[in-house]
């Protein structure tokens, strides 16, 4: 996994660094860490396309902070993981504002840094899952990440991945069982919507990130409305 470190104090990086490679080498996973002083440099790398599995960003940075820093980086990049560090946690309702993961205090690395790790490697391995699917034109194994929608059409279940269609025969109740750990929830019984691809609920209507609108049933709409808001880190 790749990892984008900002902190303007050497020591701290050299901290972060230890830390995230002596989890890699407790958890067998290997770590390309790349290291910045300002957050400036960082976002200009993402601009020309740098990508990051995790980024760990200060939030008391000279120049840009790491908070203005995370908001640019989430209009490239939405669903990258990101950790602010920081000295103090009253910045914690800005943070929100740009969907950050975790929030680690410099002083408490040591008793919260191995937490954080297994929930945020935990949600990328689900996100790199695929699955093979029975489709009517042959087995497909498909990346879950990259399926929008389930949707059922007569006797047969749509699958939505990118702008490809593939089409099976499957109940949808079926997959909603194998999926629910995986990001997808049931907003009617014809569809099945992977929770990222969703841009808004309003109105018992959700409108994916493609522009489609799918209504939401009155029974279902307060469950489907309390998954999202969560996803988004958001508070009721």
């Amino acid at each position: 996994m790749r990892v984008l470190l900002c902190d303007d104090d050497k020591r701290d990086v050299d901290k972060l660094e230890t830390l995230i490679n002596k989890y890699g080498a407790a958890n067998n996973i290997q770590f390309n860490i790349d290291s910045y002083s300002a957050g400036e440099e960082l976002l200009d790398d993402v601009i020309k396309g740098k990508r990051a599995d995790i980024l760990f960003l200060d939030i008391n940075l000279e120049g840009m902070d790491g908070i203005e820093i995370a908001g640019k980086i989430r209009e490239k990049y939405d669903n990258v993981p990101i950790v602010f560090i920081t000295a103090y946690i009253n910045y914690a309702l800005d943070g929100y504002k740009v969907r950050a993961n975790r929030f680690l205090v410099k002083d408490d690395l040591e008793h919260t840094f191995t937490e954080c790790m297994d929930d945020i490697c935990s949600e990328i391995i689900k996100k790199r899952k695929s699955m093979m699917f029975h489709c009517v034109d042959g087995d497909r194994r498909i990346n879950l990440s990259d399926i929008s929608l389930f949707e059922t059409s007569g006797r047969q279940v749509v699958i939505h991945s990118g702008s490809n269609i593939f089409q099976m025969y499957e109940k949808l109740n079926s997959l909603e069982e194998k999926l629910t750990d995986y990001g997808f929830i049931r907003i009617h019984r014809f569809y099945l919507v992977n929770i990222k691809y969703i841009a808004n609920i309003h109105n018992y209507v959700l409108t994916l990130t493609d522009g489609r609108e799918l209504p939401i049933p009155k029974g279902r709409y307060r469950e489907v409305r309390q998954k999202y808001t969560l996803f988004m880190g958001e508070v009721l």
